[in-house]
């Protein structure tokens, strides 16, 4: 019988967190099942222990890769340019557009989860509330070098009006009272921090 050394182990959680992180965005935190993430990655349930000791495990690594992934779209952003103001707006215009409010599968996980964290547990949420954090973080900083006065205060309410204004136009059945919310906060966001100037 042969067995598969450390790499090929962590090449397989990786493909599990993947679809944990999928699965997560497309059924709820609550509505994944063990069985359908170790199949959608390739996987039998019973090898699902060699890698996590626990559901809950397994839906904090997934909610982990959620905000990694988001994380890197903000990077993108801030590596576009070496001027702050022109990377926040990039990932405001982002943020706030028909692609991002559309994906289903990918881009941040806070719409998604927000109305789900009351009900997420142990070290799943400590995984979100981390994952807030940093994007928070992120925004503070570029806030920061842009000379706004309390950035983390700021970066705070920045994050809470992009995902709400998100949320909002996911469930608004009409796609031009869908768009007009995301063009409004736009509009509202690039006024407010000067980003029209």
């Amino acid at each position: 019988m042969a067995r598969y050394g450390s790499e090929h182990k962590a090449q397989s959680r990786e493909r599990v967190v993947a679809e944990a992180a999928k699965a997560i965005r497309e059924q709820g935190p609550h509505g994944i099942s063990v069985a359908g993430v170790m199949g959608a990655a390739g996987l039998t349930h019973g090898a699902f222990y060699a890698h996590f000791p626990s559901r809950d495990a397994l839906l904090a690594a997934g909610v982990e890769r959620m905000f990694l992934d988001s994380r890197g779209r903000l990077e993108a952003s801030q590596a576009e340019t070496t001027d702050a103001r022109s990377a926040l707006n990039s990932y405001i215009r982002f943020y706030l557009s028909r692609s991002h409010r559309d994906a289903r599968t990918s881009g941040c996980p806070l719409p998604f989860l927000s109305a789900e964290a009351p009900r997420l547990t142990g070290e799943t949420r400590e995984r979100f509330a981390a994952g807030v954090a940093g994007l928070t973080d992120r925004i503070a900083g570029l806030l920061a070098e842009m000379g706004q006065p309390e950035p983390q205060a700021l970066a705070t309410s920045v994050l809470s009006e992009m995902v709400g204004a998100v949320s909002l136009a996911r469930a608004e059945p009409d796609p031009a009272r869908s768009d007009a919310i995301l063009t409004a906060s736009r509009a509202a966001l690039r006024a407010r921090l000067g980003l029209d100037l």
